[in-house]
């Protein structure tokens, strides 16, 4: 290792090789807490070349690597796990514009906020954004290939991507980035690497779509009595309301953390037994949202806003349920896609799932749920984790849906893959390793089982 350390200070320079383990610790450590190595090396390259050298000279010394972007995911997958080297691509901040094709060349360092800040200054926007948009990047992102809020107008990030450029695992450089929308000329390798979470290649570029800005838009927050109540909701909402960018979910408790944690009011004058946050873009949007939201069956209370200032304070009651939660301890994240006909039902059903392995575990739910998704928390069972996420997860395949929904597999939910995938699938995942990353170094511990 000390002579590969060397070789590595050659390549990037002494100082972009991180090795003092007081600097190397919030690199070594994932977001949830879960995950973390005592110490370790960590490079960050600033350019794709520099990037293929690493990577090069680790395959012959038979070194495995993490790719990481912000490190802001969930299922420890941006962090080392047996003594890998940290690619940290944060210096990969190249950004260019082509206002006239709508679309933006973009380092796999670049923040969202960054992107979608630049995207706005051309007068476009970038369609997928994320409450860890100042942190989570391009690359990341890709990796993991993130919906985020905008999911059910824009779609996730495979959407977006439309070309690439990327490391294999023996250091050989792919660059297709030429914008061309239309361009069937073989395999599609930005779908195959959006959500293969580093493990086929090291994603250093990416050609990426925008979307027209959003006009006027207004934001609503509703009660309901059930969730099977909100989840019919979102559901009349996503088929019924023209420029409809977001329906949310969230709960009785997660909201009641919200206003204690972060000093906030209640946005409605009662108590509710679940609660959606709607947004809506386009001409006369209050006036759309609030027609809307007076002809869903259910809907018991509601607070509407169309200036920055309300739309802001009632986004904060949704978007900041993640900050919230880990105020209270670390939490077992499970993020989860479930079909319409059985979301309420999952929601409805977990709390007792987990009390019956854990009396003290709590559960915190939320999430995109007019496209099925639900982000489930659960605080105080880390002692007994895999029991419950072995728990929730097998009912979520029971109720037809899918172990994870925008934060991927990596070392969490590995073991659980098999509930979503066949054999013959997995199967044919490692084979498509086997040929991109033939050394098997690139982000070996996450996704397989």
């Amino acid at each position: 290792m000390t002579d590969l350390t060397a070789t590595l200070r050659s390549i990037v320079g002494d100082s972009a090789v991180l090795t003092d383990p007081d600097v190397v610790a919030g690199y070594v450590t994932d977001w949830t807490g879960r995950y973390r190595a005592s110490s370790g090396i960590v490079v960050r390259p600033g350019s794709t070349s520099e990037v293929a050298a690493v990577i090069a000279a680790c395959a012959g010394t038979g070194t495995c690597v993490v790719p990481q972007g912000g490190n802001t995911g969930l299922v420890g997958g941006s962090v080392p796990h047996r003594g890998e080297v940290v690619l940290n691509l944060a210096r990969l901040g190249e950004l260019t514009m082509d206002v006239e094709s709508a679309q933006v060349t973009a380092g796999a360092g670049v923040t969202i906020a960054s992107l979608r800040q630049a995207a706005t200054g051309a007068g476009l926007a970038y369609g997928v954004d994320l409450a860890s948009r100042d942190s989570a990047t391009v690359g990341g992102t890709i990796g993991t290939n993130a919906g985020g809020l905008r999911v059910l107008r824009h779609g996730d990030t495979r959407h977006q991507v439309i070309g690439i450029e990327a490391v294999l695992g023996d250091g050989t450089v792919v660059s297709h980035l030429d914008g061309l929308t239309r361009d069937n000329t073989g395999y599609h390798l930005p779908s195959l690497l959006t959500g293969s979470e580093g493990t086929l290649a090291v994603v250093t570029a990416a050609r990426l779509r925008l979307v027209p800005p959003a006009g006027p838009s207004a934001v609503a927050v509703l009660g309901f009595d059930t969730a099977a109540d909100a989840v019919r909701g979102a559901s009349w909402f996503k088929s019924r309301l023209a420029g409809v960018s977001a329906v949310e979910l969230f709960l009785p408790a997660g909201l009641a953390l919200v206003m204690r944690v972060c000093g906030l009011a209640s946005p409605l004058t009662g108590d509710f037994g679940a609660y959606l946050l709607v947004e809506c873009d386009g001409p006369d949007p209050l006036d759309a949202l609030t027609d809307c939201a007076a002809a869903i069956p259910g809907v018991l209370d509601a607070a509407v806003a169309s200036d920055a200032a309300g739309r802001a304070s009632l986004w904060a009651y949704r978007e900041r349920h993640t900050e919230s939660i880990a105020s209270v301890g670390t939490a077992i994240k499970l993020d989860v896609t479930l079909p319409t006909s059985s979301a309420a039902t999952f929601v409805d059903t977990v709390p007792g799932t987990v009390s019956e392995r854990s009396t003290a575990a709590r559960v915190w739910m939320f999430g995109h749920i007019a496209d099925g998704n639900v982000h489930v928390n659960i605080t105080d069972g880390v002692d007994v984790a895999q029991l419950l996420e072995d728990r929730v997860l097998r009912l979520v395949a029971s109720l037809g849906g899918s172990i994870s929904s925008e934060h991927g597999i990596g070392v969490a939910k590995k073991a659980w893959l098999p509930l979503n995938r066949s054999a013959a699938e997995i199967s044919m995942f490692r084979r498509i390793k086997s040929a991109l990353d033939p050394a098997g170094i690139l982000n070996p511990n996450v996704l397989l089982p």
